[in-house]
């Protein structure tokens, strides 16, 4: 699929497999691809669900900092966050490390969540005063 993102199938069940070292950023590469896979996996007959898993030490901890400043290129992580939302197949986040900023958005998108016991969780950018920008402070409030 790209360098940062690939398939594997298990049976009926796609994982999405998201691999930017260090950190999984959410950079334009893995967003793209990502929006891309997603709405292939829904369309896909085959397919009865779709898990989102990140490879190395964590899940996504949150967007890409060198991409700050510049102009937002597409997918925003809304867009993917809102696919993933109305999939009507179920979707899984496998969260290990940590789900910050970004990488957590991405995970209240699905309908499912699962979590290591190590497991890191949060949206840091509220205390620099940021607004969480793929919908969390919706999304977050409604799960808890």
């Amino acid at each position: 699929m790209s360098d940062f993102l690939r398939i594997h199938r298990d049976g009926d069940v796609a994982v999405v497999i998201i691999d930017n070292p260090p950190v999984n950023a959410l950079s334009f590469h893995v967003r793209e691809p990502l929006m891309q896979a997603l709405v292939e996996l829904r369309d896909d007959a085959s397919v009865a669900a779709i898990v989102i898993a990140c490879a190395g030490r964590t899940f996504v901890a949150g967007a890409d900092i060198t991409e700050f400043g510049k102009p937002m290129q597409q997918p925003e992580l809304r867009a993917i966050v809102a696919v993933l939302e109305t999939i009507a197949k179920p979707t899984v986040a496998a969260i290990h490390g940590t789900a910050l900023g970004g990488g957590l958005e991405l995970a209240l998108g699905c309908h499912f969540r699962v979590a290591d016991a190590g497991a890191k969780l949060g949206l840091p950018e509220v205390k620099l005063g940021l607004l969480p920008g793929g919908g969390g402070t919706v999304r977050l409030p409604r799960l808890v």
